[in-house]
């Protein structure tokens, strides 16, 4: 029963939405917040970057076959599924709803639940470590480029030179120079996650705050009612089940191993929430961010629901497998 029960990172989403409808931040005090927001996103790459292995990066791309699957889903499929959907709910989500939509499917991969899963299930974990990772920074160029595209297609504008270089200073520099202190500091923040992992949650919080504060300030949610979160709902599971059945019968057909299956099908079929909420504060800069955040923050916990039971479903026919193929 514990698997269909939301995990601490959404609760804590859920009270944070809850205590900006009730006390949302504004004016001077909204400014200041905005610039720590900032500062603690900046942190929030630096230790991505500081985390990720060079060694891991190496041996990961000797998989070449695996990674280009995963990136093919999660930056090719994932957002033409997501172009088709301007034509299929064309006047039934709101404006800022379906642009939300539109960017949940330009995002990159998670990286610490796509490993667990991985791991969970018996799969290639230092593919999905390397696969997961890679896809973050794939992400940083060509979420932006990605969004700018369909949004401009489906009418909806595009992405501003501006958001291109607020994303290349808030994140990818801190990530780079994460990197390039990694051979130093790389041992001691992995040592170290617990401890660090407040400003991993708590940069994302802020994020959500300050950007669910301004929507209630301007009354942006007067607009949405209980039929808009259960359309959204609907549209992100159906995304996501359209995703896991090509993630994973895709890397049947094309004949990867049972290992390499369980990484594509985790890292394919999943969209980051810590890196989605940071980019739509710089691409949607001066727009209803809160609003557009909605879509990856329902979606976050749908998968987290989902892929647990399918991991656990891999992890129970491992040993059925592995004495089919013994005998």
């Amino acid at each position: 029963m514990k698997r269909f029960l939301p995990d601490t990172f959404t609760i804590l989403l859920v009270c944070t939405v809850a205590f900006a409808s009730q006390v949302p931040i504004y004016g001077q005090p909204a400014e200041w917040f905005s610039t720590a927001t900032k500062i603690a996103i900046a942190a929030l790459f630096f230790l991505h970057g500081a985390r990720l292995s060079r060694d891991v990066v190496i041996a990961g791309l000797l998989h070449w076959r695996l990674h280009l699957m995963i990136v093919l889903v999660t930056f090719g499929f994932f957002p033409l599924v997501g172009f088709g959907l301007s034509y299929a709910l064309k006047g039934v989500l709101s404006p800022t709803l379906f642009i939300g939509v539109l960017y949940l499917c330009t995002l990159p991969s998670t990286v610490q639940s796509s490993i667990a899963f991985t791991s969970m299930a018996g799969g290639n974990v230092p593919a999905a470590i390397c696969a997961a990772s890679a896809s973050n920074i794939f992400g940083m160029f060509l979420t932006p480029l990605l969004c700018g595209l369909i949004l401009s297609a489906g009418g909806h504008g595009g992405v501003s030179l501006d958001a291109m270089l607020q994303i290349f200073t808030q994140l990818l520099l801190p990530f780079i120079a994460g990197q390039l202190l990694q051979p130093w500091i790389g041992n001691w923040v992995r040592a170290h996650k617990k401890i660090l992992m407040p400003i991993d949650r708590g940069s994302i919080l802020m994020v959500v705050y300050g950007a669910f504060s301004e929507a209630i300030v301007e009354g942006i949610f007067h607009n949405f009612d209980l039929a808009d979160l259960g359309l959204i709902v609907v549209i992100d599971a159906a995304l996501l089940a359209v995703m896991l059945v090509i993630t994973m019968f895709g890397s049947r057909k094309l004949g990867f191993s049972r290992e390499d299956e369980i990484a594509i099908t985790f890292c394919g079929s999943k969209k980051s929430l810590a890196s989605g909420v940071p980019m739509a504060n710089a691409i949607f800069a001066g727009q209803a961010v809160g609003a557009i955040v909605l879509p990856i923050m329902i979606f976050h916990q749908i998968q987290l629901m989902t892929c647990a039971v399918i991991a656990q479903r891999y992890a129970a026919k491992a040993p059925k497998e592995a004495l089919a193929a013994a005998e």
